[in-house]
């Protein structure tokens, strides 16, 4: 299963940046990017691409001890960026960004420790993407159009493993689809 771990933004969070999406849409250029779809939104933890299906319940087992572990909270959208010349545009986040780093860490730890090969250790940067390019893009229109975006404030109460399945029709624009093959509780006891 191609697997990574997440945190998922609630509906009406989810809703308020599609209603900022669909302004960015309507920047000059905005056809030259690949607009990412309201299901596929989150914010990636680890990466753990495919793992073993004998190695999941080890996996999946060791990402409830780091939800245990981890108390709630507090998270908005905030501004956005880009990755690679204009390759991803994404939306940031504000709030508790130190516990959300710390998430991310131990589902990394947590994978290294279940035996998922991880590469190297890269500073956790927030990011959600909402659009990619194959080809460098002049993203800084959208980028500055980002900047005064904020979501409201939810409190993060999950850790999310998520299943991508990557398109397989062969249609131009089709989307990866992503499954949440399990949902822990961040209950903060230790």
């Amino acid at each position: 299963m191609r697997l990574f771990a997440a945190v998922l933004p609630p509906e009406d969070v989810a809703r308020e940046l599609a209603t900022e999406v669909a302004e960015l849409k309507k920047l000059p250029g905005a056809d030259a990017l690949r607009w990412t779809g309201r299901p596929g939104w989150h914010f990636t933890l680890a990466f753990y691409g495919e793992v073993d299906d004998d190695v999941v319940p080890d996996l999946s087992a060791r990402l409830e001890r780091v939800a245990h572990r981890t108390a709630s909270f507090r998270l908005a959208l905030r501004g956005g960026g880009q990755f690679g010349h204009g390759r991803a545009l994404w939306a940031g986040a504000e709030g508790d960004l130190a516990t959300l780093r710390l998430l991310a860490d131990r589902s990394e730890a947590a994978a290294r420790k279940a035996g998922v090969p991880m590469g190297e250790h890269r500073r956790y940067k927030p990011h959600l993407t909402v659009a990619r390019s194959r080809s460098a893009v002049d993203v800084r229109p959208y980028v500055s159009a980002l900047d005064a975006f904020t979501s409201r404030t939810w409190t993060v109460d999950e850790l999310a493993l998520v299943r991508s399945h990557l398109p397989t029709s062969g249609v131009a624009g089709e989307q990866p689809r992503y499954e949440a093959v399990a949902r822990r509780p961040l209950t903060g006891a230790g």
